[in-house]
């Protein structure tokens, strides 16, 4: 869907802010770049958009050389919010999200309805909303307003530059969960910047960590990054509490389990089996197995049959990969 083949970025006086970068975006994934200041997170995002134009390299979206494009026909083909949201302050709710609409020529009650459909689907009732300006909201309702309007004209691409980053933690908290919430329903091809390794293992399908110069160090799943990482560099950005992390991202159904023939015996009388549904991760399944206090847990299958037993050792060996998990 979106391919960056060897682009980098370089300006007249030397400086280098993206190296030879080469990712590939699959359609319907959230692609998280993360890494320090000066990695080229936002130059890179910005090429993609042509707000900034690459030195050397392709940037294809379906195929189509973006540098080949005009700029403002590509942009209505690309959603973009950042960590400021933008909105406009004199106009309302509906006019900022019908922005992009507007342009288009769409007429008045296409653009209500959109609007009010958009609204509804991040969370925002319009009958309340609609009307109100951006000072009248809240940080996390402004971010849900620039949400909104990025996805007007039901762009194939999104692109979010630190969206939550401005907000409190209960909110930014609140706004991953509808964020991924939303991605469930619309299935957009997503481009996420954020200095947050913590927020870029909960919503990418893949992260990319950057290092200064805009070197690419490493792109995979979450799970791989926490528990196999390419360099001293990544190992360091992700942090020592890294195999924590891994447990949230990787699936329970990974593990090999003890094979069950029925339900066991409570092992202290008066209180109930610990169980975990296998749809969940190895940290749900270690938080079960801490309160239960057996030493085990059962795992259940969608219909609450129970399909096997997870003892610490089998959680152990799938939290480190050592050939009791699927990585891919």
């Amino acid at each position: 869907m979106l391919r960056l083949e060897q682009v980098s970025k370089r300006y007249a006086d030397g400086t280098v802010a993206v190296h030879e970068l080469t990712l590939d975006v699959g359609r319907g994934e959230i692609a998280c770049l993360v890494g320090p200041s000066g990695c080229g997170k936002t130059t890179t995002m910005k090429m993609i958009n042509r707000l900034v134009e690459p030195s050397s390299g392709r940037i294809l979206l379906d195929g189509d050389d973006v540098t080949q494009v005009n700029p403002q026909a590509l942009r209505r083909r690309i959603g973009y919010v950042i960590q400021q949201v933008g909105l406009f302050p004199h106009q309302t709710v509906a006019a900022n999200v019908a922005t992009v609409p507007s342009l288009l020529g769409w007429d008045r009650a296409r653009r209500t309805a959109r609007t009010n459909e958009l609204l509804d689907l991040v969370g925002l009732d319009p009958h309340v909303h609609a009307r109100r300006y951006p000072h009248e909201l809240s940080g996390g309702q402004r971010q849900r307003v620039g949400v909104a309007r990025a996805l007007a004209a039901d762009p194939p691409v999104l692109l979010m530059d630190e969206p939550f980053g401005a907000v409190d933690p209960i909110a930014r908290d609140k706004l991953q969960v509808e964020f991924l919430r939303l991605q469930q329903q619309v299935r957009k091809t997503v481009v996420f910047v954020t200095h947050d390794v913590d927020e870029a293992v909960r919503l990418g399908d893949r992260i990319a960590v950057l290092r200064e110069g805009g070197y690419l160090e490493q792109y995979d799943v979450p799970a791989t990054i926490l528990g196999a990482p390419a360099s001293p560099f990544v190992a360091d950005f992700v942090g020592n509490d890294r195999a924590v992390k891994r447990l949230a991202v990787t699936p329970l159904r990974t593990a090999t389990l003890a094979p069950l023939d029925g339900w066991p015996d409570a092992a202290v009388p008066g209180r109930p089996v610990p169980t975990v549904a296998e749809t969940g991760s190895l940290a749900d399944a270690l938080a079960a197995l801490l309160a239960g206090g057996t030493g085990w847990v059962v795992v259940c299958a969608a219909d609450s049959s129970p399909k096997g037993l997870l003892t610490p050792d089998v959680l152990y060996a799938a939290a480190v990969n050592r050939g009791t998990v699927d990585s891919r």
